[in-house]
């Protein structure tokens, strides 16, 4: 018998759509602190969310290379996770884990052969990793922006390491992806929209139904 799947939607931004991916059966949420992004939230926002979410789903709130004040403003609500989407060094995700005492989700931006190479350098410093594709070049955002990375890369892995999976999924790919990569969870945000930071209900129930089907 295998694990079940862990399944994260992320860039949720109102209740209604919390509640949502609630009801579909997704295991944790993230909510987007990053001001580039359509799917940021404000400070008070989240807090709002986290609280609406506590002992039901587990949430996330997603940083970018924050500094101090910020990381310690986020711990105070709460939060099951700090996702960290930005190029947060191991030295740094270890002290945010520190300061924080908030498991720490870090994002691995994967393109290349060394990209799945440096993938190892996090893996004691942070509580679970995230592997998404790599922006391209000249993005003003990190993240996959709704783009597949070649999963074939990640072959180079050692097949005991557990990881996330994200970067470009949607319900009509997460299947293979889940059969091909055979990650500990997969997580998705642009995939489930019908535009720009606007999530589609019926987008979150297929990916969370096609995504549990396959596992």
């Amino acid at each position: 018998m295998t694990d079940p799947i862990v399944i994260k939607i992320c860039g949720i931004k109102t209740s209604a759509v919390l509640e949502a991916a609630i009801e579909a059966g997704a295991d944790m949420v993230g909510f987007m602190h990053f001001e580039r992004s359509p799917r940021y939230i404000d400070i008070d926002t989240v807090g709002q969310l986290i609280s609406e979410a506590r002992g039901r789903v587990e949430t996330a709130v997603v940083l970018v290379n924050p500094d101090n004040t910020l990381v310690a403003q986020v711990a105070a609500l709460g939060p099951d996770w700090i996702q960290l989407h930005g190029h947060e060094s191991p030295h740094r995700v270890e002290a945010i884990r520190a300061e924080a005492g908030v498991s720490i989700l870090k994002v691995m931006p994967i393109g290349t052969a060394e990209d799945v190479a440096a993938v190892t350098d996090f893996v004691e410093v942070a509580d679970r990793l995230l592997l998404d594709a790599k922006p391209p070049k000249h993005a003003d955002r990190p993240g996959g922006l709704g783009v597949a990375f070649d999963w074939e890369l990640l072959k180079a892995l050692d097949p005991e390491l557990p990881f996330m999976l994200s970067g470009g999924l949607t319900p009509d790919t997460v299947a293979r992806a889940i059969k091909q990569v055979k990650p500990f969870g997969v997580d998705v945000s642009s995939g489930v929209e019908s535009a720009p930071g606007v999530k589609d209900v019926e987008l979150i129930r297929a990916f969370i139904q096609s995504a549990r089907a396959a596992a």
